[in-house]
């Protein structure tokens, strides 16, 4: 018990916070000189009385302007985090009337009870010491007790009003309700954003490496009869795996935490190399918006395709991952965002099918017009992926289906503009 009573007079953090509120006296210092000197002026009756009222407004719009200030709201900040141990975020670089005239009110309350804290120490403790060490006769016992008293309640009183300076900070230091929604959207747009780049780092470096052990597997097979290719499909893979590592680096330096300040929602990075290689396949036709008989085996590697694809960029995913593409309507129309979000979803549909059901059928159709886009992939075997699918298709308002219909899984994303 009696470790209880004692423990807020010996806490460190009751040290840091009286020396936070001692701080607001010593701010308030040049305050009272200058009103002594002012007062002074209007006593002695030699200064004109319109220099005296000038220089007093001139000293009033002077010492009224710093609590209104960013920069004295961010000390006051960084001095309540540093000092009371109280969380608070950095404050806005334009900070709403509200919140300055909170900080104002904070700034004249620290000013005020500085001064009380430090008239405490620097009077009522010589006060208190007075009392204990120089009292003489029978009545000494008494008047050291009185000290004693007046020192405690001075240690209990510094105690009690920093904590409650430390629970008033958050009130008048803490960000507005304005604030607060700015702040919560610019974190849902960044986790918005990051939740983008890992969708996009799935889908494009994932395909890649599903290209890559199927090209390998080609290779391998085809190492005696056709070296020649093999040691371009190898090519191929060593560029594709490259393009890949790069794409993971730059993705994943995007998803590290940024220390700058919110803004407006950045354009999405470009993903470079780590799309399907194009190959020009033997025994594959290619009739105006069709593509017929791909086969995986005998594939013509090459480099990987660079920036980011769209609709217009099927025809080289539909050839290598062995698919039968046919398009109806004008796909070119289809708004930029849109074709590279549906991209993403035939490119997922194509890898789980290249990756799980190869070397099953794979059809493909995308249909343009109405204003609206519906993309439908089928293959016999059930589909795996689609919760990242669903979220991506309805990312920009569109609908996934997908489920058995006949003897086919069938996947089909549709969207209106």
């Amino acid at each position: 018990m009696t470790r209880r009573l004692i423990a807020p007079l010996v806490s460190a953090t009751t040290c840091r916070r009286g020396a936070f509120l001692l701080l607001g006296g010593v701010l308030l210092l040049p305050y009272g000189l200058v009103g002594a000197g002012l007062a002074g002026l209007a006593r002695d009756g030699g200064t004109p009385l319109a220099v005296t009222v000038v220089l007093s407004a001139a000293a009033a719009v002077i010492g009224l302007a710093p609590p209104f200030l960013h920069g004295a709201r961010v000390l006051e900040v960084a001095a309540a985090r540093w000092l009371l141990g109280v969380e608070l975020p950095d404050p806005p670089g334009r900070p709403a009337p509200e919140a300055r005239l909170r900080g104002a009110l904070w700034f004249a309350v620290h000013l005020g009870v500085g001064a009380v804290v430090a008239f405490a120490l620097f009077v009522a403790v010589p006060t208190a010491a007075a009392l204990i060490m120089t009292r003489t006769g029978w009545t000494a016992a008494w008047w050291a007790l009185l000290g004693v008293a007046l020192l405690l309640a001075t240690g209990y009183g510094v105690a009690g009003l920093g904590a409650l300076a430390a629970l008033m900070a958050p009130v008048l230091l803490g960000p507005s309700a304005d604030e607060r929604v700015a702040a919560i959207r610019a974190q849902a747009r960044r986790l918005a954003e990051r939740n983008r780049l890992a969708r996009d780092l799935h889908d494009s470096v994932g395909h890649a490496l599903t290209v890559t052990v199927v090209q390998a597997a080609a290779a391998g097979e085809l190492l005696d009869r056709d070296p020649a290719f093999a040691r371009r499909a190898l090519t191929a893979i060593e560029e594709t795996a490259r393009a890949a590592m790069e794409d993971l680096d730059q993705v994943l330096g995007l998803l590290r935490p940024s220390p700058e300040p919110p803004g407006p929602e950045p354009p999405g990075p470009e993903l470079h190399g780590a799309e399907l290689p194009d190959p020009q396949l033997p025994g594959a036709e290619v009739h105006g918006a069709e593509v017929h008989g791909a086969e995986v085996h005998g594939a013509e590697p090459q480099a990987p395709v660079a920036g980011r694809p769209d609709l217009g960029d099927l025809g080289r995913l539909a050839a290598v991952a062995g698919a039968r593409l046919v398009t109806d309507g004008p796909i070119g129309e289809v708004p930029a965002e849109l074709s590279r979000q549906a991209y993403r979803v035939v490119q997922e549909s194509l890898t789980n099918a290249l990756r799980h059901a190869a070397p099953a059928p794979v059809s493909l159709r995308v249909t343009a017009g109405g204003p609206g886009l519906v993309v439908e992939v089928r293959n016999p075997l059930p589909g795996r992926g689609l919760a990242g699918m669903r979220e991506r298709v309805a990312l920009l308002g569109g609908e996934l289906v997908a489920g058995p219909d006949g003897d086919q899984w069938r996947v089909r994303a549709e969207w209106h503009w």
